[in-house]
């Protein structure tokens, strides 16, 4: 990342969730909670995929991918805020909060290309069975999900490079509870339209092609379902794609509030609100819903537990 524009800041202020002193306690054990289950439910997911042999399969290869994802992406955030709460302690040093906004970009866009990967996994396994273990083979699972870590890394590097280039002169305080990337162009002293336009065009060429993907991949499995005749059948095809549906639409809802808007419209309030939403809870609670709505899962879980 170019770091040699550093401007008078040196530092930033994160004012957090809340300045009120009784609050801090509080807060920091109910995170401290949710951290907690976040990290024990995806490693227990990630455990288990590994454990058992049945679950040696395309999904469940990239569902471990999407586990290993969720623990990065929440830890990027998390362990600062929990900080903020237990020590009263809301500074974080110029280069350190542009490392949290370059992992926490990488960490996101990962999460969108492994979700379009999966949903392209659901594409093949609903609308062409018969071919499915010849189109998901080892060595195409493989690429994509090294594709879809290059692709995060180089969309957060060039995203992160664009903020960096702008000038933090008139003020270091960040309304919100981490480095995102609205309040720092909120920040910036300098003039944003030509970053704002680079980081359109850099959505658009990059993560908008995967969530188009996962879009056109459910026009079709959605198409393909109701295409089937008896209910049973319409029911074991719906259930084999659910619990991937449930993810995708519970990361894309608050994602969507935050980032398709004008940077005019922006309020940081309302911003925070929404960002706690798919930065601490998506992550807990997508170990969540694959357990409770997928019956190999939680077979398998029975049977390590039982080792």
């Amino acid at each position: 990342m170019n770091l040699e524009n550093m401007t008078m800041v040196r530092e930033f202020l994160i004012l957090g969730l809340s300045d009120n002193p009784q609050l801090q306690v509080p807060l920091f054990l109910v995170f401290l909670l949710i951290y907690l289950i976040t990290l024990l439910g995806n490693l227990v997911i990630i455990t288990v995929i590994c454990a058992d042999p049945r679950l040696h399969t395309p999904m469940y290869f990239f569902l471990s991918n999407l586990s290993l994802t969720d623990i990065c992406y929440t830890s990027t955030i998390t362990p600062i805020l929990l900080r903020i709460f237990l020590t009263g302690d809301k500074t974080i040093s110029y280069v350190g909060c542009f490392l949290q906004l370059y992992f926490f970009i990488s960490f996101g866009s990962a999460e969108v290309f492994i979700l379009a990967v999966m949903a392209y996994d659901r594409y093949a396994a609903v609308c062409d069975p018969l071919r499915y273990s010849l189109i998901m083979n080892h060595r195409v699972c493989v690429l994509l999900t090294a594709a879809s870590w290059i692709l995060s890394f180089l969309t957060s590097e060039m995203i992160t490079t664009s903020v960096t280039r702008l000038s933090f002169c008139a003020s270091n305080v960040i309304n919100h509870f981490f480095c995102d990337l609205m309040p720092l162009l909120k920040l910036s002293c300098t003039e944003t339209s030509i970053a704002e336009t680079v980081l359109f065009v850099i959505i658009v060429l990059i993560p908008a092609p995967a969530f188009l993907v996962t879009l056109i991949s459910y026009i079709y499995i959605i198409s393909a379902i109701l295409r089937i005749c008896s209910a049973e059948g319409k029911r074991k095809a719906f259930n084999t794609c659910s619990s991937h549906l449930t993810v995708v639409s519970v990361y894309y809802l608050p994602a969507f509030c935050i980032y398709l808007r004008p940077n005019s419209t922006y309020s940081q309030e309302q911003g925070k609100v929404i960002s706690l939403v798919y930065t601490t809870v998506t992550p807990m609670l997508n170990p969540i819903i694959y357990s409770l709505r997928n019956k190999e899962v939680k077979n398998a879980l029975r049977k390590v537990m039982g080792r």
